[in-house]
């Protein structure tokens, strides 16, 4: 029997991997799965080579748990190892320089593990004392056992062995005696070897009989040794594709579409990536890609390493070119990855573009499930924004479904506002923009229907991609307004006191309504329209959508702004022409004398302001200085007066409140106790 002490350069190593490993001590057992694959591989390579002359038999990989012993034992048919190759690859450590090594990577246990060579110790983040059998296949090479208890002492010595392989017995210690439960291994093996290319037994198969679990004389094969991803496309169906996409996601619907990725050079990779019928939580359908190398699984965590849009993607990535054990970061700086990252993007593109070229319809009728999808896309990322744009569709309010390009063709007559610019109208809810809609409708125009989460940054997008092009909602403004052409819109004139009338009469009415604001302006259109429209101004509306929708530190100050709305009135409707006929006949007599006084005050106020015109504040008479105050606090007492006429007139038209209300109904904000009283209200007036 021979005794050592493992070659490192600390006085002892063990404590150090299980102090800096320990948040990720789960993946020991993927470590030790993948030497015991990486043995039977090779001699599966030697054998080809014609190296290796004898029977290669049951390769199966032996996953055995003894919870009596507290032993896991993992054990392999592999190449095995002489007592020189222990001495090499088990006791010599590549390892110096501590303090340097833990400063640096003493947050990522993959960098540990990887950059040193120590899969095998990773055993000792859960064991207290670790035993290797091995025999190798080399004839005449006798058995070994090492034994260590997790100090740097070993000892190494022959055993009885009769078949060539090696085991791994684990006596696990007490801080991790969940790795002695039988549910938790199931769901490592499930977890990182489900697809590794060697068959991985897990104990025997289980039934129930006579009431009562009984394990039967099969064995437990916990993986699939050849999954979809490694075979050729020519040799897989469309139910093959569908059936391996429901191994990787039990119970979930259908995929709408699949790349199959097959690249030998200038990387390897394979992988399969499916098109999820998306959600409108996108956060929900992250971490679906499951990132393996040569089958062995790495991460489900891909951020970083592909295209952020691509996360939205399911399915499998494999590529040696990817290594097993480095860091995030690593991985985010290194070339291949980036590479990679590159061409799927670039497969992605052209596989959407090749089903839309080859089956529109299909691809229509799909397009609200891969919408999302491919916005996101196009707004991440430039290069398959200039892709996409191809194939990316607009849907209109009636379902008819447009490119870019073909519908820029379709609006081009009627659209093309004075300048030159093309007015895309769109509604983001076809019932609560309905009477907009319809108003757009009978000019002839055509409304978009931009209802996803992500369309307020798409239309921003396109708008600066396409020059002169602009988005607006069909209730940002009154028809007339929404596309303004050469001809001055239909109408008549109103005069100042008639405009301040109208004005005040409708304000004194307006609700109080949390973080809302109502300015009303008037608008003279023609007669067939509603009599008041509530509009809502286009830019500021977006800035609060995008504040909504978050990402953005900047959109936060428009998110604390209350909602400012304008409401229109038609003055060529006849209703509230009705309404300031009525205030004219009833109000006239009442305001006469402030308007006479108003109209000396002004006169006063503009001739001491034009006296004052060329002096500088120094020279103005302080008497002139406090008249002019004195005027301006009159004016202001008087205009109140006015308005307090029309305010008291107003309350004895009921018209008007419920015109307010109608308005306000038409746009789903009429609630509560305001929409009690429009229907009391409502009543009244019918009777």
């Amino acid at each position: 029997m021979a005794k050592g002490t493992i070659g490192v350069t600390t006085d002892n190593i063990f404590p150090v991997i299980k102090k800096f490993l320990y948040s990720d001590h789960e993946i020991f057992l993927r470590e030790l799965i993948s030497n015991a694959v990486d043995a039977t591989q090779k001699l599966k390579t030697l054998a080809s080579a014609g190296e290796f002359n004898g029977e290669i038999g049951d390769t199966t990989i032996h996953v055995k748990l003894d919870a009596k012993k507290k032993t896991l034992t993992v054990s392999d048919n592999g190449i095995g190892m002489t007592a020189d190759e222990i001495v090499k690859f088990i006791n010599q450590i590549a390892f110096s320089g501590a303090t340097e090594f833990l400063d640096k990577y003493k947050d990522n246990a993959n960098a540990i593990i990887g950059h040193f060579g120590l899969g095998f110790y990773s055993a000792f983040m859960v064991a207290e004392k670790v035993e290797i059998r091995t025999k190798s296949w080399i004839d005449g090479s006798p058995a070994q056992h090492w034994t260590c208890d997790g100090s740097p002492e070993f000892t190494l010595e022959e055993c009885a062995k009769a078949e060539r392989g090696t085991e791994i017995i684990l006596h696990i210690d007490d801080d991790n005696k969940e790795f002695l439960e039988e549910q938790r291994i199931s769901t490592l093996l499930h977890k990182y070897c489900k697809f590794l290319p060697v068959p991985i037994a897990f104990g025997n198969k289980k039934e129930w009989k006579d009431g009562k679990e009984v394990e039967t004389e099969t064995l437990n094969i916990i993986n699939n040794t050849e999954p979809a991803w490694t075979k050729k496309p020519a040799d897989l169906t469309e139910q093959d594709y569908e059936a391996f996409y429901q191994e990787l996601y039990p119970y979930t619907e259908a995929p709408l579409f699949h790349i199959h990725l097959n690249v030998d050079y200038p990387f390897n990779l394979t992988g399969i990536l499916y098109f999820p019928r998306i959600k409108n939580n996108m956060e929900l359908q992250r971490n679906k890609i499951q990132l393996f190398c040569n089958q062995v699984f790495v991460t489900d965590s891909v951020e970083g390493i592909v295209p952020d849009f691509l996360t939205l993607l399911h399915g499998v990535l494999d590529s040696p070119d990817i290594p097993l054990n480095v860091s995030r970061s690593y991985l985010q700086s290194d070339q291949n990855v980036k590479k990679i990252s590159a061409h799927i993007t670039k497969k992605v593109a052209d596989r959407l573009h090749e089903i839309f070229k080859n089956d529109r319809a299909q691809f229509e009728e799909k397009w609200d499930a891969l919408k999302v999808f491919i916005v996101y896309g196009m707004l991440s990322e430039e290069k398959f924004y200039d892709r996409a744009v191809d194939f990316a569709l607009f849907r209109n309010v009636d379902g008819k479904a447009f490119t870019l390009k073909e519908y820029k063709e379709l609006i081009s007559g009627e659209q093309t506002d004075k300048d030159g610019s093309l007015i895309y109208l769109y509604a983001t809810d076809t019932d609560a923009q309905h009477a907009y809609i319809e108003a757009a409708q009978a000019k002839g125009y055509d409304v978009l229907l931009f209802d996803g989460q992500l369309d307020v940054h798409w239309i921003s997008q396109l708008e600066q991609k396409n020059e002169k092009n602009r988005f607006v909602r069909v209730d940002s403004d009154v028809i007339d307004k929404l596309i303004v052409k050469n001809e001055s819109p239909a109408g008549h004139t109103l005069t100042a006191e008639q405009l301040t009338a109208i004005t005040a009469i409708f304000s004194s009415q307006l609700p109080a309504m949390n973080k809302v604001e109502f300015l009303v302006t008037v608008e003279q259109t023609t007669s067939e329209l509603q009599p008041i429209v509530i509009t809502q101004n286009e830019f500021m509306r977006r800035m609060k959508d995008m504040s909504a929708i978050g990402g953005n530190p900047m959109m936060s100050f428009y998110g604390e702004m209350p909602d400012s709305y304008n409401l229109a009135l038609n003055t060529a409707h006849p209703l509230i022409d009705a309404i300031l006929k009525e205030s004219e006949t009833l109000c006239n007599d009442q305001i006469a004398p402030f308007v006479s006084e108003i109209a000396e005050k002004e006169q006063r106020r503009a001739a001491l302001k034009e006296a004052h015109k060329d002096k500088k504040e120094d020279e103005i008479p302080v008497a002139e200085k406090e008249e002019l105050s004195e005027l301006d606090r009159s004016l202001s007492d008087l205009a109140e007066k006015k308005k307090a006429v029309y305010a008291d007139f107003a309350v004895k038209q009921p018209q008007v409140k419920q015109l307010i209300d109608l308005a306000l109904l038409a746009n789903n904000m009429l609630k509560g106790k305001s929409l009690t009283e429009f229907v009391k209200r409502s009543i009244s007036l019918l009777k």
